[in-house]
């Protein structure tokens, strides 16, 4: 799939996630029946264009206290979507994806990181932030925990939510403190970054891709290196802007799935399987 084709589907998921864009003036959130159904990616449940509920808070929400019908739920939900996909949810789904590959094609020098070690980061946000602290972690007085990556780290309730949020009421702006402060500055840090390095959330932070990762060499949809074809001209590991080598190992659990290693390889050896 070429690069334009491969933004117009990232769009189109991202419209079909978000349709209620007037919200974003109106400051208003959806909260009828569909918020009760999972997007596959990292789209926040306050965004006001949303229509859908973000599995990793989904998940927090059950760690948290809530009834044990939603774990079975978006248990269920999250292995069946891992299984079919992998991280090709990351590389057409997720709306923080297109955010940051918008974000990557501003005109600044590229740098290239190869997050040896920070790429182990993403799995112990999924562990502790998203897993163990919601679950372990309890209010003295209500007996619940709290959605601890979605109040802390996440970007892309910042993003979509809060930030719209913020600008459309002054009132909200009353009650913003340190911890909006922080989150603030963890997605300017993170949008800033996503211009001259590729996808630096997805690789370092976001625990969806962590969890996605796992299957990522088991699922239905994956990439397929035909040997026979294969030439071994390292085409494809110069396209890859995380800089793995799909020839070898076209089905890396760090390959987010943008497709360029199967656009730029000559000999049509690299090519997706199902």
């Amino acid at each position: 799939m070429s690069k334009k084709k491969r933004l117009a589907t990232q769009v189109f998921f991202f419209l079909l996630q978000n349709p209620l864009l007037h919200n974003f003036f109106s400051g208003v959130i959806y909260q009828g029946k569909l918020k009760m159904l999972c997007t596959p990616g990292l789209n926040c449940y306050s965004c006001p264009a949303a229509v859908a509920s973000c599995p990793v808070g989904a998940v927090q929400l059950f760690l948290a206290g809530a009834k044990h019908s939603i774990s079975l739920f978006v248990s269920g939900f999250l292995v069946s979507i891992g299984v079919a996909f992998g991280r090709i949810i990351c590389g057409y789904v997720c709306p923080m994806g297109l955010l940051q590959d918008v974000l990557y094609k501003i005109k600044t020098p590229k740098l290239v990181v190869r997050f040896r070690f920070a790429r182990y980061i993403k799995y112990f946000v999924l562990i502790i932030f998203v897993v163990a602290l919601p679950y372990a972690v309890r209010h003295e007085l209500s007996g619940l925990g709290a959605p601890w990556f979605c109040k802390y780290l996440c970007p892309s309730g910042t993003i979509f939510g809060a930030i719209p949020l913020l600008a459309g009421s002054n009132s909200l702006l009353e009650f913003a403190g340190a911890q909006l402060a922080l989150k603030i500055s963890i997605a300017a840090g993170i949008v800033i970054t996503a211009a001259f390095v590729f996808r630096p959330f997805c690789r370092i932070l976001c625990p969806l891709g962590a969890f996605y990762s796992l299957f990522n060499k088991i699922t239905f949809l994956r990439i397929r290196c035909d040997k026979e074809k294969c030439t071994s001209c390292g085409s494809c590991a110069d396209a890859c802007n995380i800089k793995l080598n799909p020839a070898q190992n076209p089905n890396s659990p760090e390959c987010v799935h943008c497709g360029n290693c199967v656009s730029a390889c000559k000999s049509r050896a690299l090519r997706y399987l199902n």
